[in-house]
């Protein structure tokens, strides 16, 4: 369900007007672009570790829980102030290692349910807007070129894992969120989204080091509001940094670092967006539940935001492997 709550004042003021649509659409439309732009910073996920070696027969299921919330720093001449939003995500995901021409690979598959409200100023005009539903699906494919080869559980066990790990990756974010062409602001995004990536992953005694390199390439979306204009993104470029410590066996801890830039929007070809350039900075720690479930519970927060989200997040999942038997 998508409600519009907007402030009494407003909602009179719009009650009056001879063209409501026309009178409220400058100030929304005016949030609507920081907003679009919060959410590509949102997408700016921490993960340490991703290309960790795991024996090829690897299930994985995860439940997580995710809060997100802060405020968008905005370009200078757009005439708007005290943008803030709170999203809430829950997620289920799935995973499985297999072998593909001899190489280490992983699938990944989650679905996200997302609500949350964002509030925003224009001079004197003030309202906040909730939506709540299902986000895009997003699908993930990798594969490890180097260090680690296609194992069995068995293998596995008997190998020191000390190599350099080089990797390649495809994330996919498919438009199956909740979409409306009639509202500017939506969960879904309409729009497919692919994100190739290059990952070295360096193991030093108990250190592990990450380094990661993608550029997300964003389809139109010809349906954005009213219904019949297309919203157009420029490529978005990001560079990840982590440095993890085994403390003991399934229990490690991480420092996270990521910067992001570009992406710029453009509605019906008209004067871009200010391009973002910004940086994160955040904690991972993931211990160990029972024999085969552990938990993990990350922090993040902007250092730095140009022009975009400057979000606190919180998240912890719940994960459960099991392995098939050679």
């Amino acid at each position: 369900m998508q409600v519009l709550f907007l402030r009494r004042d407003v909602l009179e003021a719009e009650s009056h007007s001879p063209n409501p649509t026309k009178e409220r659409f400058p100030f929304w439309a005016t949030i609507v672009m920081t907003v679009l732009i919060a959410c590509s910073a949102s997408a700016q996920e921490l993960e340490p570790r991703a290309y960790s070696p795991s024996p090829v027969g690897t299930g994985f299921l995860v439940f997580g829980f995710a809060q997100s919330s802060g405020g968008v720093t905005l370009d200078p001449t757009i005439p708007v102030t005290n943008v803030r939003g709170t999203f809430n995500t829950p997620v289920v995901g799935l995973g499985q290692t297999f072998g593909l021409f001899g190489r280490q690979s992983l699938i990944t598959a989650s679905l996200p349910y997302a609500w949350g409200r964002i509030s925003g100023q224009v001079g004197e005009q003030a309202g906040s807007i909730t939506r709540s539903g299902i986000a895009n699906t997003k699908l993930r494919v990798s594969v490890n070129l180097h260090g680690v080869p296609a194992m069995s559980p068995r293998q596995f066990a008997a190998t020191s894992h000390q190599d350099i790990i080089v990797a390649v990756s495809l994330a996919v974010d498919a438009p199956s969120g909740q979409y409306d062409k009639t509202k500017l602001i939506n969960l879904g995004t309409n729009r497919w989204a692919f994100k190739p990536e290059l990952g070295v992953s360096y193991p030093f005694r108990k250190f592990y080091f990450d380094v990661y390199a993608g550029a997300s390439l964003f389809s139109d979306n010809t349906s954005f509001y009213p219904g019949n204009s297309t919203r157009t993104q420029d490529t978005l470029s990001a560079i990840q940094a982590h440095v993890s410590y085994a403390i003991r066996p399934r229990l490690w801890a991480a420092f996270d670092a990521t910067w992001y830039g570009g992406g710029a929007v453009r509605v019906n070809r008209g004067p871009p967006s200010e391009r973002q350039s910004n940086s994160r900075l955040g904690g991972t720690v993931s211990f160990p539940l029972a024999k085969q479930q552990s938990v993990k519970v990350s922090y993040s927060s902007g250092v730095s935001a140009r022009v975009g989200a400057n979000f606190r997040t919180l998240a912890v999942s719940w994960q459960y492997v099991w392995f098939e038997k050679h």
